[in-house]
């Protein structure tokens, strides 16, 4: 039997693109941004309780993931990018129906003139990202402190220093406030080292990388094990 689905809302993200973005949701508690309903469910009587709760799933779709045909095994970037385990043992957008599932904090929601808007942070999900369904996160039911995770037993514990160039402090300071922590989020983004996991690192040590975060890009390198932020210039 076939489904089909319309997204109810859509996300508004500093992450334009998918490089830099999170592999989970909680590794960057600074990245922040909104989820706008779409109509009929813009309605405020649809999110009627939802803000007595702290964080909320999101059902979402990897509406930029490649896929020409589903794989049975998949390459997760925790284990070096060179294991394969099964898809479902996996949380690879690379799947049979390319649905996400993450836990964001919920921060406020906004309600009036015909739109709804929920606040969120510790995003791990693009701009224009479709969403299926949104449900609150129950501690009691959704916590399992004994839970066994696999091969990712824990958060990564190989986390890069992040430094910052005096030019891109300077330019930092020159944003303000226009973007909400963005010094921490560069950092918390970066110290989780974004570049492919299959991908030579030793070779990389002169190596420019180019990031977006909202309508800025983020230039930087790794050296020695630590990441240089270069600049910060609009795009």
């Amino acid at each position: 039997m076939d489904y089909s689905f319309s997204p109810i809302g859509v996300v508004h993200s500093c992450f334009p693109d998918k490089f830099g973005v999170p592999r989970q949701p909680r590794l960057a508690p600074a990245a922040t941004g909104q989820i706008e309903l779409l109509g009929p469910y813009n309605r405020e009587e649809a999110v009627r309780e939802l803000a007595g709760f702290s964080h909320i799933w999101v059902v979402f779709v990897f509406h930029e993931a490649k896929r020409d045909a589903w794989k049975p095994t998949v390459r997760p970037p925790r284990l070096g990018g060179n294991r394969r385990v099964g898809v479902f043992a996996s949380r690879s957008p690379e799947r049979p129906n390319p649905i996400g599932l993450s836990l964001l904090a919920l921060d406020g929601v906004k309600t009036g003139e015909g739109r709804v808007i929920l606040q969120v942070s510790n995003l791990d999900l693009i701009d224009g990202t479709p969403v299926l369904d949104i449900k609150p996160y129950i501690p009691y039911a959704d916590s399992v402190p004994d839970a066994r995770a696999g091969f990712a037993p824990q958060a990564p514990d190989k986390q890069l220093p992040v430094h910052f160039s005096d030019t891109a402090r300077q330019q930092l300071h020159k944003f303000g406030t226009k973007y909400p922590n963005l010094a921490d989020l560069i950092e918390q983004v970066l110290q989780q080292d974004p570049r492919p996991a299959y991908q030579d690192r030793a070779a990389d040590n002169e190596r420019v990388f180019g990031m977006q975060l909202y309508d800025l890009e983020i230039k930087w390198q790794v050296q020695n094990s630590v990441v240089q932020v270069i600049e910060v210039v609009t795009t």
